[in-house]
């Protein structure tokens, strides 16, 4: 083994004072431990001084601050050796207005080529190339992303209207104008959309919430199957109505507008509001039922489509929502429990009567969504 660097040879004044301040033990236990380190490694005691190995293990601590002990009290004296200095952390550089600006217009930008968005290096490199600044760290950018709210990694889906478009803006003012419509004892709006549930089997046992202590469910999970949710709403009338089917076929819709009409509101004219899906046409029920029968269910039915990219325009789509949060966020194991909780949420809605405040209207859309309007040719 290699001769020590740094030998501790303490006088007897400094060993006087370090006995002291172990012995009373009202120093921090930093000041503790390096006091102890150098009456151990003190050659000039009648042990000779221990090996730093015997040292760390005789204070329960690391051989390697054995070593920067001796070498803070041979290099820089007792005090240097006790009270280390502690480093003072760099604050990360603040960018300047113009720095600021161009940082986040970069971060708004499409990412390189190869990347799906831009990293914080990436983005601390890019000012470097662009001679913005001439150094500058990750967490600076995080700070300034943090000083300014601006999350630009985050994506969010989105229904993305076409501009200045006479189609979109006639579905529009033709589904407002309904929503505004009063209706008499005869006829009742329904509005139908329709979403789907993925079943999910647990395959251990989760573990319940405790004092302080949230549920735990496993990552692992067992997929089992995808049921399809048509949700009827008669937004007026605080009614909701979900019917769970394995498909979302043109028989499914049929069946479905087949009982709307006969069961849920047998004696009154239905005006349905809802998307131009592929299925969701009266032709499905010529695909469905005799002809005779199609006819018959078609003439209690006043329909109208909301445009595409416009489905927020369908109240339908507010129950979902709210199916969502309060019952469908969760694991279901399988159809029959799907159905049993969808149809306990179903029931105790419909007796509380929500109904749906729909104020936007066709004045609010001239105003607010001026810019689907098409120019008006002359």
């Amino acid at each position: 083994m290699p001769a020590k660097k740094y030998r501790v040879t303490l006088t007897k004044e400094e060993r006087d004072d370090l006995i002291q301040l172990t012995s009373h033990g009202k120093v921090a236990a930093r000041q503790l431990t390096h006091a102890h380190i150098l009456l151990h490694a003190d050659e000039a005691s009648s042990e000779g001084g221990l090996k730093d190995t015997d040292i760390a293990k005789a204070i329960h601590t690391s051989r390697l601050t054995v070593e920067r002990v001796r070498q803070r009290f041979v290099m820089e004296g007792l005090d240097s050796a006790l009270k280390p200095k502690v480093q003072a952390r760099r604050k990360p550089k603040k960018l300047d207005g113009k720095a600021e600006a161009f940082l986040i217009a970069t971060a708004c930008s499409p990412a390189p080529e190869g990347r799906t968005g831009w990293t914080l290096q990436l983005l601390a490199d890019r000012l470097i190339e662009c001679n913005i600044v001439d150094t500058i760290s990750g967490e600076c950018v995080r700070q300034t992303f943090k000083k300014n709210e601006l999350k630009p990694w985050l994506k969010e889906c989105w229904v993305i209207p076409p501009k200045q478009n006479s189609d979109f803006v006639c579905a529009m003012e033709d589904v407002l104008e309904v929503y505004q419509r009063h209706f008499t004892e005869d006829e009742v709006l329904v509005c139908m959309d329709e979403t789907s549930k993925q079943q999910v089997k647990e395959t251990r046992i989760p573990l319940p919430s405790g004092v302080g202590l949230p549920a735990k469910y496993d990552y692992e999970y067992e997929r089992n199957g995808v049921s399809n949710l048509f949700m009827l709403s008669a937004p007026l009338e605080g009614w909701r109505h979900i019917e769970v089917t394995d498909r979302h076929t043109k028989q499914d819709w049929a069946y479905l507008i087949k009982a709307l009409v006969d069961e849920h509101f047998p004696d009154k004219k239905i005006i349905l509001v809802m998307d131009n899906l592929n299925t969701h046409k009266l032709g499905s029920l010529y695909a469905t039922f005799e002809p005779a029968e199609a006819r018959r269910i078609a003439e209690r039915l006043e329909i109208h489509f909301t445009p595409k990219h416009g489905s927020w325009l369908n109240m339908a789509e507010i129950e979902i929502g709210i199916l969502t949060r309060q019952c469908l966020k969760r694991r279901i194991p399988d159809q029959d429990t799907l159905r049993r909780e969808i149809m306990a949420w179903e029931q105790q809605r419909n007796h509380e009567a929500v109904c749906v405040n729909w104020r936007f209207t066709t004045e609010d859309a001239r105003i607010k969504l001026k810019s689907l309007y098409p120019p008006i040719q002359k």
